[in-house]
């Protein structure tokens, strides 16, 4: 009788456990699941920043934008996103991520949608702002919805895919783009997020868990307002400035009203008992070292991204899906390097792995800069083989120290200054640099357009796609005109290009400065929970 009970238990022991590790085995399941929706989500939203860089020579030829209006139409969407990346985490941790995710999802592909079926310049930036609504609403969410779904021991690992995914996910947007460009016109690349966008949101209906903040702070309009119109005040400054002459009203007050009204941000917050953003934290030094440090890496990334595959198409001639390959290398590096760099900063320190990958991304962008009209590929993938390796190294222990730095109950915030960091250096690296690009284009291209009638030659100095347009048409000089044009576009993107690589510099050695050794990475992500 005693050896059947016994024999009995052990089989409920043993049928126990089977249950327990099943149970375990569809828990992870599930969170790979609801990691690769995420990821989906987050991908959606990353190629859509970089993914229309590649359309740029059609959308020049097809809607007539000039330069300025080309920074615009690609930095409205950046710039809406960023102003609203803060009050969109605080509406997740308030009343739901899922629900907050499901709403960004519809706008975005419903703006996307539209966009697809207007042609002026005008439209299509109100439209990519309209997209940036969606956007903001989506990518805080992704990781907020990831940190609270993943036990402390797989969360790290999770985060740096997450972070490969937001590095990589522009040059595979840019992939796609290219391929879609090689049977259909613009519109399509925006059809292309219609779809991402759909499978998304079911992905999300179907697998993803509700979860918010147990004491979520409050809701912040006036700082959103603010902190939004000075962001875009100051962009618009440095993107109408080649334009328009930098001591011209517009520029000029943008950049005062800008500044400005940051301040006023900043004074406010630090009034408020619950601010949506404590000027504080960035005294913290993983959150401050680690925000900085993501600023400067994608000031840098889309700054190039603009200038870059503007080179290829015009000067060297690619098709879109030529330009969207050449950046293969770079994603390479970004995916394979990124999920094991947290565990590298743990071991090394963010000290270390944070500013060596900096360094080595300086190195890649400055590969870029000495590229010259006669240049090959290997010279390109060579800087965008160098270029991902820094990134990836630099970006995923950067966000880990961003979300290591607050407790679990305030990740919506973490996560959305983790992408407001990457926003705003993305807008301020393409307003910036493609203004330097600009200035220098008009001003080594002005002495080839002297014998040309004048609105010809306002024209050929305002894109370099009435240049291509004017040699399709066959026009007298016009190889000339054009040999011009693709020496005065590589005079200003090597300015452009030193400039990226000198912040990046300066970048690596702040962070050598300021950020935490090894022992202080695991004291903050112990006390945190992210590993």
């Amino acid at each position: 009788m005693q050896a059947r009970r016994a024999l009995s238990d052990t089989r409920q022991r043993r049928q126990s456990s089977a249950d327990g590790a099943e149970g375990s085995d569809h828990g992870a399941r599930q969170r790979r699941a609801v990691l690769g929706v995420m990821c989906l989500s987050l991908m959606m939203v990353v190629s859509a920043v970089a993914s229309l860089n590649v359309a740029i020579p059609e959308l020049a030829r097809g809607t007539g934008a000039t330069l300025t209006e080309l920074q615009w139409i690609i930095d409205a969407y950046a710039l809406v996103f960023a102003g609203l990346l803060l009050p969109a985490g605080a509406l997740g941790d308030r009343y739901g991520r899922r629900g907050i995710l499901l709403l960004g999802l519809v706008v975005f592909g419903g703006a996307s949608a539209a966009a697809s079926f207007v042609s002026s310049p005008g439209a299509l930036i109100g439209l990519r702002g309209l997209i940036g609504v969606g956007a903001a609403l989506v990518m805080p969410t992704t990781l907020s919805i990831i940190t609270n779904v993943f036990p402390k021991e797989e969360r790290g690992r999770a985060v740096g895919i997450w972070a490969g995914v937001a590095g990589g996910g522009a040059v595979l947007g840019l992939l796609l783009s290219g391929l879609v460009l090689e049977w259909f016109s613009w519109p399509a690349v925006f059809a292309i997020s219609v779809v991402i966008a759909a499978l998304a949101l079911l992905g999300t209906l179907a697998i993803v868990p509700s979860s918010k903040a147990e004491h979520p702070v409050r809701l912040d309009p006036v700082g959103a307002v603010l902190s939004t119109l000075g962001l875009v005040a100051l962009v618009g400054a440095i993107i109408e400035g080649p334009q328009r002459g930098w001591t011209d009203w517009l520029p000029l007050g943008g950049f005062i009203a800008g500044g400005l009204l940051l301040l006023m941000f900043v004074l406010f917050e630090l009034r408020r008992d619950e601010p949506m953003l404590d000027p504080r934290l960035f005294a913290r030094r993983g959150f401050g070292v680690g925000s900085l440090s993501l600023t400067l890496q994608f000031f840098a990334q889309f700054g190039f991204l603009f200038v870059g595959l503007q080179y290829l198409q015009f000067v060297l001639g690619y098709s879109p899906l030529e330009a969207g390959a050449s950046m293969l290398p770079m994603a390479l590096m970004l995916m394979i390097i990124s999920p094991r760099a947290p565990k590298l900063a743990r071991r090394l320190g963010v000290r270390a792995v944070g500013a060596f990958g900096l360094i080595v991304m300086a190195a890649g962008i400055g590969i870029f800069a000495t590229m010259t009209t006669e240049s090959s590929y290997w010279h390109f993938s060579l800087g965008a083989l160098v270029t991902g390796v820094g990134l990836a190294l630099a970006t995923a222990p950067a966000t880990t120290a961003i979300v290591s730095a607050l407790p679990d109950g305030r990740q919506g915030v973490a996560s959305a200054v983790d992408d407001l960091s990457r926003e705003v250096g993305g807008a301020f690296g393409i307003a910036i640099l493609g203004s330097i690009l600009n200035s220098g284009y008009r001003s080594e291209i002005t002495p080839a357009t002297e014998q040309l009638p004048a609105e010809t030659a306002a024209a050929v100095r305002e894109s370099f796609g009435a240049v291509a347009r004017i040699a399709e048409r066959g026009a007298p000089n016009a190889a000339e005109l054009v040999t011009s044009a693709q020496h005065a576009f590589v005079n200003g993107m090597g300015n452009a290009l030193w400039v990226g690589a000198a912040v990046l510099a300066a970048a690596a050695v702040l962070v050598g400065l300021l950020a935490q050794r090894r022992d202080g990475v695991k004291r903050t992500t112990d006390s945190s929970g992210v590993t």
